[in-house]
């Protein structure tokens, strides 16, 4: 029989607050967190706001000069790390051995503005001129290997790096490893700091992202009129538990994990397989996995990038599914208020998953002002829902045709 995974800690850095509470809270009134961008030089590119952190000192966290050699999504993943291993009460070491104890953080980029950084200084300044840590700062699985460091995490020690369903992809691969019994907890999420003049730049050449210079208005999943994703940065982490080891320390249980689904599109790049066929399949696997049928499904927390193609292909998979009941359930998408985080947004959406069953309370999507005939589910518009949540589905969607299906349950005994 496998072992059962729960989560007894959550930890955030993100553009609504930089911990749980303050995300949260935004997260329930529909609050958005984009604004005009402040991070790189608007004047270069055509796309002048973002969902950026705001106030974050990652000396509150960890030892300036330490901090000095991360890059900027390490210091979220490690801020958020300590954040959740807090909440959840645990001592490595001293209530855990270390040995026990493994990280799971996927980035879907890493370190990106520090490598363009250091770029420009060895263009204009020369060899010498260019930090002698410029390839931990920026290779995507040293925010594993900081958090893993930082907090004497000696398991196994690994990163998922599948664009934007790494940190969705980490936490379901994190959950497999202690179903195995290779450890009895993981520090697993995702990650990103990459809101860059490059990756604007890319993204926007690539008609990803919104045009709409209106920062309160650009995110609008599923709406008619949406026209691309707005870019966020940030990073979520849970703390994924054997249910006995839990039990034992008399653990805060804050819902468990029970299924996990991921396959390949094996079609385009960056577009969606045709009526989400890819994401039809991570769903089924994941139901599978569960052991559940999809009636029972309550809420599902969309990818819903704000994309045409994904809200698309997301809703007619969904509807493959679930069939009927795609109409009882009810379907939103934070990335109305958090802009898309990239490879740390599956991470942030599980702790949002794991709170609406908590509370009984189902996240807006904002923005949604005009239906798109296409697109005719409950999205739960602009206004936060009470609604008894037993079970919870995340999807998260990647480019290159990662899809990634976690499903979370109110837990009881």
């Amino acid at each position: 029989m496998l072992r059962r995974i729960v989560v007894t800690g959550i930890g955030a850095v993100t553009p609504l607050g930089n911990d749980v509470t303050a995300t949260w809270n935004n997260i329930k009134n529909g609050v958005s967190g984009i604004g005009p961008a402040t991070i790189f030089d608007v004047e270069k590119v055509d796309i002048k706001i973002a969902a950026e952190v705001k106030n974050f000192a990652p000396e509150e966290f960890m030892d300036k000069k330490e901090a000095r050699r991360m890059g900027r999504y390490s210091q979220f993943a490690v801020a958020a790390s300590k954040m959740a291993v807090r909440d959840a009460g645990i001592e490595i070491g001293v209530n855990i051995q270390p040995e026990r104890v493994g990280v799971w953080i996927g980035s879907g980029i890493g370190g990106l503005g520090e490598f363009e950084e250091q770029h420009r200084k060895f263009i204009e300044k020369g060899q010498r001129r260019v930090n002698p840590f410029t390839i931990p700062m920026f290779i995507p699985d040293m925010a594993a290997g900081q958090v893993s460091i930082e907090l004497g995490a000696k398991g196994i020690n690994n990163c998922s790096v599948t664009a934007c369903a790494s940190g969705a992809n980490s936490i379901g691969d994190a959950f497999r490893a202690i179903q195995k019994g290779d450890v009895e907890m993981m520090i697993a999420g995702g990650t990103e700091a990459t809101i860059t003049e490059m990756t604007v730049a890319g993204f926007s050449n690539m008609t990803a992202l919104s045009k709409n210079p209106d920062p309160n208005s650009a995110s609008r999943p599923f709406d008619k009129n949406r026209d691309g994703f707005v870019i966020g940065e940030g990073a979520g982490i849970l703390v994924l538990e054997e249910l006995e080891h839990a039990l034992a320390r008399g653990a805060h249980i804050y819902g468990e994990l029970i299924g996990y689904g991921a396959t390949g599109d094996a079609h385009h790049i960056t577009t969606p397989a045709p009526e989400g066929e890819g994401a039809q399949r991570a769903m089924q696997l994941a139901l599978a996995d569960a052991g559940i049928s999809p009636e029972q499904v309550d809420y599902i927390n969309a990818h819903g990038t704000s994309t045409y193609y994904n809200d698309l292909n997301e809703t007619l998979a969904i509807k493959e599914v679930f069939k009927e009941h795609a109409y009882t359930l009810s379907v939103s998408s934070t990335k109305s208020m958090t802009g898309h985080m990239l490879g740390a947004t599956g991470a942030l959406e599980a702790i949002f998953s794991l709170l609406a069953i908590k509370e009984g309370l189902l996240p807006p999507t904002i923005n949604y002002e005009t239906p798109d005939e296409q697109l005719d589910l409950d999205y739960v518009p602009n206004v936060a829902k009470k609604k008894d949540i037993q079970i919870a589905l995340s999807n998260s969607l990647g480019f290159g045709g990662h899809n990634v299906t976690l499903i979370f349950k109110k837990f009881s005994q």
